[in-house]
């Protein structure tokens, strides 16, 4: 049975590092998560979600990321497969395939680009889930998807006994986690998946509510940490400071009509020491401008001294 215990608090997205030709820098990916190790920083790896990049990626490319990231880590850190794709053809070889390396639950966004309907998107899930043994978490990312998967949905989706819970990108529809605690059973488990909503989505449900899966927590993932301990010990006001001195942080990732944070999230990685690469074209690095606007906000924020 799906334990959120077992994934902790702070699930984070782990990047992937490409190099500046291109090509995925899996030495530099397992780095990167013996940081995170290290400092604290994440309580399960999420592999090949948005903040990885997985829709300029390969099917072989993420195969073996969850090979190499498993190798690495399996039983050091709980891992999460990121399989979801724009077909439910190719969702289904990817889960199949984290499944055979060894992971227990894996995320699947909705299908993308396809704008799929509801009963679309409730067959894909079905399709999916019923075909394989790993728990499943829904992905649900509308501003990337063009789509959103309605309370609706999700009701008849966690009917299905290996899908397990959802990840919401919150900020856009900020009560919807509601609505998915509302129609779902009690072990249905809600993450948020948007760093700037930490505090509002627990405040909708303590007892359902997983946890942040958090890129942001790369850069600043200490703070995250002691954000949510002071609002679990109903330190409220110690959290509300620590949220609002965040968010600027956040918001300076989206500089440049940046829709993916990921790009300077790098930047801010690479300032930090990590081994964070570049992003994979289309996506580019920050200006020299934006850089700079990253590198004051992590000082202001005490993340960088």
């Amino acid at each position: 049975m799906f334990s959120k215990d077992k994934y902790g608090k702070i699930l984070v997205p782990v990047v992937t590092p490409f190099k500046k030709n291109g090509d995925v820098d899996y030495d530099a990916q397992v780095r990167i998560g013996e940081m995170l190790l290290e400092k604290g920083w994440a309580d399960t790896f999420i592999l090949s979600g948005t903040t990885g990049e997985f829709f300029t990626m390969s099917t072989a490319e993420r195969i073996k990321m969850y090979e190499v990231m498993h190798k690495a880590f399996a039983g050091r850190i709980p891992l999460i497969a990121g399989t979801g794709a724009q077909s439910t053809r190719e969702t289904l070889e990817l889960t199949l395939a984290a499944q055979r390396i060894g992971y227990e639950t894996v995320m699947v966004v909705a299908p993308y680009y396809t704008r799929p309907s509801q009963k679309e998107i409730l067959t894909h899930f079905q399709t999916v889930a019923r075909a394989v043994k790993v728990d499943i978490l829904i992905y649900n990312i509308p501003i990337f998807t063009g789509v959103n998967t309605s309370p609706a949905m999700v009701a008849e989706l966690a009917k299905e006994p290996n899908i397990v819970g959802i990840k919401e990108e919150a900020e856009l529809n900020a009560k919807q986690m509601t609505d998915f605690i509302n129609a779902t059973p009690d072990d249905f488990i809600i993450y948020n998946g948007d760093d700037t909503m930490v505090l509002e989505s627990y405040v909708q449900g303590y007892e359902r509510i997983g946890g942040v899966i958090s890129g942001g927590s790369q850069v600043a993932g200490d703070q995250i940490r002691e954000m949510i301990e002071c609002l679990l010990a109903g330190k409220v006001r110690e959290a509300s400071v620590i949220q609002r001195r965040l968010f600027p942080l956040y918001r300076v990732m989206g500089q440049g009509g940046r829709t993916n944070p990921v790009c300077l999230i790098k930047d801010a990685m690479r300032m930090l020491g990590y081994p964070a690469g570049y992003p994979r074209q289309p996506l580019l690095p920050g200006t020299e401008e934006e850089v700079a606007n990253v590198r004051a906000m992590l000082i202001k924020v005490g993340a960088l001294k």
